[in-house]
């Protein structure tokens, strides 16, 4: 059972009962595949990442949520910046009644080879898909945008 419900673009979204929730997000390429995580929250597929703690910026959430959901440590000057989305819309609904509106910093990471990864606790799966098999899968809605964007154009 999902624990969360995304929405973007949504006619009638859930209102916000927290504040802005920034998050850093990272499209993840190898040998022309893109890295998902299959979410254990609500059992759909999306980029790996997560929130931005208090004192950390963008890049530093990022290559620290990359070691806590894949074991990889990579260095911060491998990670390019490529946009930031945070449209009124993009929301998260929790089963605990908190809803957060997403601003999230994407970023871009380059493998030269597919890395030996381990699964964090937030996740049930970790897969390179290429282009083709996008189209298989769902991925989250607050992702699904940013995949376009960035992986399918």
């Amino acid at each position: 059972m999902a624990i969360v419900t995304f929405y973007r673009g949504h006619p009638n979204p859930p209102k916000t009962t927290m504040p802005a929730h920034l998050g850093a997000n990272a499209i993840i390429t190898c040998n022309g595949k893109i890295l998902l995580e299959k979410r254990r929250d609500c059992d759909i597929w999306g980029l790996v990442g997560g929130g931005v703690k208090k004192q950390e910026t963008s890049l530093q959430a990022i290559t620290r949520e990359i070691y806590e959901e894949l074991g990889l440590r990579i260095s911060k000057d491998k990670f390019q910046k490529l946009a930031v989305y945070g449209e009124p819309g993009r929301i998260a609904a929790y089963q605990d009644g908190s809803i957060w509106r997403m601003v999230i910093v994407v970023f871009r990471l380059e493998l030269e080879e597919e890395p030996a990864m381990t699964i964090s606790a937030e996740s049930r799966d970790l897969r390179f898909f290429s282009k083709e098999k996008l189209k298989d899968i769902e991925i989250v809605v607050t992702h699904s945008d940013i995949v376009e964007d960035w992986f399918l154009k």
